[in-house]
């Protein structure tokens, strides 16, 4: 009886919390140019070492090595930084309006450009798409004007969603991109069945769709996950790992053990695992999965690479940028400085009366210790006459 075994309850230990050194031997990473390219119409058990590995094109002295290289034009390379950056700054301008307490919520597709830019560059324009709500690149490579996001943020009289849904909950029905739900991957199991819809019509489109690992844990992502087999729907079916969803590590949705993109092969789908900051790998891995979708084989990746609304952005940049320090790189902030002051104007709104102004509502901090950050912006008018503090006087974010 002295030696008689006891069960134990397992709970996940995250690597570090916030404020501490984090250890990433955890992260399964390979060198550039390691993973073989298989055929498309590879069988699905027969990925599972793609889906335990890692695809990555570009190494650590940004050169495209490997069979994955997708071998793409300059115009299109020059056309997805621009999409990034823009992103970038978007997010940079939106983050501190939302603490100024000027939009209620918002959520940062921070270091997660290239998942949304490269695989939205890789589809078709027919192609469906079913964002979670930090995929706001999917808008800027089709085109979506970022005073429509904005007034949508702002809840506005020019709000797409006319009041009834959050901020962030964007959609956009003549680019094809689906309405953003508050709910936790509502978008798998609808993104398979618009698949399912355009495969019963003959239509040679693919649904893809997008959500965090920790979204995985939910029931609709295994119900998706089954539609998408039986009926071999052509869907892209995407998880975005950025370790932690909100406030939880990954182990605690099942990242422990195995790579999320290894559940694939187990459901007889397809599974790849790319590097999430490399848009040249996202970008190949997009173009294939699109093919094998289209040739009536479903492909599920997982991208390795929180909510503004209960937590500070301190504790957002410790934690959404494990993977991202891991590789060493941030090629978005490499890259930026240049072009910054090029796409400030592009990102600066106008009030309406001023449809060409590109400095109206300009602001003036005060370096002034213990003063508030809203009440330290002194906003002026395109003339340069001061309007007041705490909020511009136009309907454009200052």
């Amino acid at each position: 009886m002295a030696n008689r075994l006891r069960t134990r309850l397992h709970v996940p230990h995250p690597p570090a919390r916030p404020g501490d050194r984090t250890d990433f031997s955890y992260l399964k990473l390979q060198p550039a140019g390691a993973q073989p390219r298989p055929d498309v119409k590879l069988p699905a058990q027969a990925t599972l070492p793609l889906a335990s590995g890692l695809v990555r094109v570009l190494d650590d002295e940004h050169r495209a090595v490997g069979a994955w290289d997708p071998h793409v034009e300059p115009e299109v390379l020059q056309a997805g930084l621009r999409h990034m950056l823009l992103t970038r700054i978007f997010d940079e301008r939106m983050q501190p309006t939302q603490r100024q307490g000027r939009i209620s919520l918002y959520m940062r597709p921070y270091r997660e450009e290239a998942v949304s830019v490269a695989q939205a560059m890789a589809l078709r324009p027919g192609d469906m798409l079913f964002p979670s709500y930090r995929n706001q690149g999917l808008y800027m490579v089709r085109g979506r004007p970022l005073v429509d996001l904005m007034c949508q943020l702002l809840s506005n009289t020019r709000d797409m969603c006319k009041g009834r849904q959050l901020p962030v909950m964007y959609h956009w029905r003549q680019g094809k991109i689906f309405s953003i739900s508050g709910n936790l991957a509502t978008q798998f199991p609808q993104a398979v069945g618009w698949a399912m819809a355009a495969a019963i019509k003959g239509e040679d489109h693919v649904a893809a769709t997008w959500i965090g690992e920790g979204s995985s844990a939910e029931g609709d992502f295994h119900a998706g996950m089954v539609f998408a087999e039986v009926y071999q729907a052509p869907v892209l079916l995407n998880i975005v790992n950025n370790q932690w969803a909100i406030s939880t590590f990954q182990g605690f949705a099942g990242g422990e053990r195995s790579t999320f993109a290894a559940r694939g092969p187990g459901y007889g789908v397809a599974g790849i695992r790319v590097d999430g900051n490399d848009v040249l790998a996202v970008y190949q891995a997009s173009s294939e999965a699109r093919k094998r979708a289209l040739a009536g084989a479903v492909s599920y990746h997982e991208r390795n690479k929180y909510s503004t609304k209960n937590t500070r952005c301190q504790y957002f940049f410790s934690i959404a940028t494990l993977f991202t320090n891991a590789c060493r790189r941030d090629r978005i902030r490499r890259s930026r400085f240049r072009t910054l002051w090029t796409f400030r104007a592009i990102l600066r709104p106008s009030c309406g009366k001023h449809t060409e102004c590109a400095t109206c509502c300009r602001t003036e901090e005060r370096d002034d210790a213990g003063i508030d950050y809203r009440r330290s912006r002194v906003y002026r008018d395109c003339a340069g006459e001061p309007v007041g503090r705490g909020r511009p006087s136009c309907a454009c974010i200052g």
